[in-house]
């Protein structure tokens, strides 16, 4: 006589006529197996399926093997996403504001800019130029995944658009998206740890961030690596959507820096520009500063000032 055996726990029961395989039971969540296989998740949004009646007696340490591996899944992707939040949360805090000099190396040039900057989490960013006196006034403007320029030459707001996100900002090696971060590395990407290595004397946490299929973002993945101690962002990789490394971030000179210990030193490394680089350096920074979001706004970057 055949049996079938509905383990109600797992769903709705199933009507008899969508399973009709003799000496098998049935259960929801298992593909369709011989005697000699091995047992195998189906995917989540399968109906129920058939398993064979001889694992019936093992089932119980089967599924709690199963189980214990997705919690321990689980559990290891919300620890990757705390160590992004604290790398996030040690190099901007709640707030800051900073003085920066940017110098741009090429191989029969050089040039330095320097800018005052104003940022409140991870979706206001103002940034002013002060040198040289050419640019100065010049104002990049950050809110939500929104971007504006003021160029005080032409008395003009220019609102940027998505595609010029990965364009060279100010000629540098550095894109619109690295300034004002119009991407968010804590909300827009789903991470996985590949490895660890030891980058300026500290073991580091290697992560692989890829961004989720619903965000549009400049950068195809990234590979980061993570201090273990302070939580510093000390390399990060930049590679486009075919895959290709287009450009390393260091972070050096690592200082304390009030409760917070950072590098104060960022160098961008093109991959296919060997003999060029971009080095941006604080030359102050303070975190946590009251400011209020109407700080942010489009009228207040045409008449900002140092």
């Amino acid at each position: 006589m055949t049996t079938r055996t509905m383990i109600s726990s797992w769903g709705p029961p199933a009507s008899p006529d969508k399973y009709q395989v003799d000496g098998d039971r049935v259960i929801p969540g298992f593909a369709k197996l011989g005697p000699s296989d091995t047992p195998k998740l189906a995917e989540s949004s399968a109906k129920y399926r058939v398993l064979p009646s001889h694992w019936s007696g093992n089932m119980k340490p089967f599924l709690w093997t199963a189980l214990f591996i997705l919690c321990a899944t689980l559990g290891h992707t919300q620890e990757l996403s705390e160590i992004i939040q604290r790398s996030y949360d040690n190099a901007e805090g709640i707030s800051n504001v900073a003085t920066m000099k940017m110098s741009i190396i090429r191989p029969d040039w050089q040039r330095e800019i320097v800018m005052r900057s104003w940022n409140k989490t991870d979706e206001f960013s103002l940034v002013l130029i002060t040198e040289p006196a050419r640019e100065k006034g010049m104002a990049f403007l950050k809110r939500g995944k929104e971007m504006w320029n003021w160029q005080p030459s032409i008395d003009r707001v220019i609102k940027l658009p998505p595609s010029m996100m990965s364009q060279s900002w100010m000629g540098s090696d550095f894109t619109n998206d690295d300034l004002i971060q119009q991407s968010s590395i804590v909300d827009d990407f789903v991470y996985e740890l590949i490895g660890e290595e030891r980058v300026e004397d500290r073991e580091c946490w290697i992560i692989k961030l890829v961004p989720k299929e619903e965000t549009a973002v400049v950068w195809g993945k990234i590979h980061m690596w993570v201090d273990k101690q302070d939580y510093i962002q000390l390399k990060t990789e930049f590679y486009d959507e075919d895959d290709y490394l287009f450009n390393t971030m260091l972070g050096k000179n690592i200082k304390q820096v009030g409760s917070k210990t950072i590098p104060t030193r960022m160098e961008v490394l093109p991959e296919d520009e060997p003999d060029n680089k971009t080095i941006i350096e604080y030359l102050d920074i303070a975190f946590d500063v009251p400011l209020e979001e109407n700080f942010f706004s489009v009228q207040n970057m045409k008449r900002i000032r140092q």
